[in-house]
C-alpha cells in the first residue's frame, strides 16, 4: 500500500507541474485580458492544487498532520476566483469598447 500512495504522489506532482505549466503559457500567450484571465485562475489553481494535495498525503504517510497546506488550499480556492472577478470588472470599467453587446435578435427596444 505504501507503493500505491508513493505513485499517488507522484502522479498528483505530475499533473500540477503540468497544470501549472499550462497556466503559465496560457497566461504568456492569450490574446486579451479575458482570455488571460483563464489560465491564473483555472489551470494554476487545479496544479498548485494538485501539488498541496500531494504535500498533504505524503506528510500524512509520514505521520505528520498537514494543517499548513490544507489552509493554503483552502484560502487558493477562496482568493482566485474573487480575484480573477475584481481584474475583469476593472477591465470592463477602465475601456468600454470590451463591453458585450446586446445578445442576438435584440434590437434593444423594451
Amino acid at each position: 500500500m505504501n507503493q500505491a500512495l508513493e505513485i499517488l504522489v507522484c502522479v498528483l506532482l505530475l499533473s500540477g507541474a503540468g497544470f501549472a505549466l499550462v497556466a503559465s503559457w496560457g497566461l504568456a500567450k492569450l490574446g486579451d485580458i479575458f482570455k488571460r484571465l483563464h489560465g491564473p485562475t483555472k489551470a494554476s489553481t487545479l496544479g498548485v492544487g494538485g501539488v498541496l494535495l500531494a504535500a498533504m498525503l505524503w506528510q500524512a504517510m509520514q505521520g505528520v498532520p498537514s494543517l499548513r497546506e490544507l489552509l493554503i488550499t483552502l484560502f487558493l480556492f477562496m482568493t482566485a476566483p474573487v480575484s480573477a472577478y475584481l481584474v475583469a470588472r476593472a477591465a470592463l470599467s477602465s475601456d468600454a469598447s470590451l463591453r458585450p453587446g446586446p445578445p442576438p435578435g435584440q434590437d434593444g427596444d423594451a
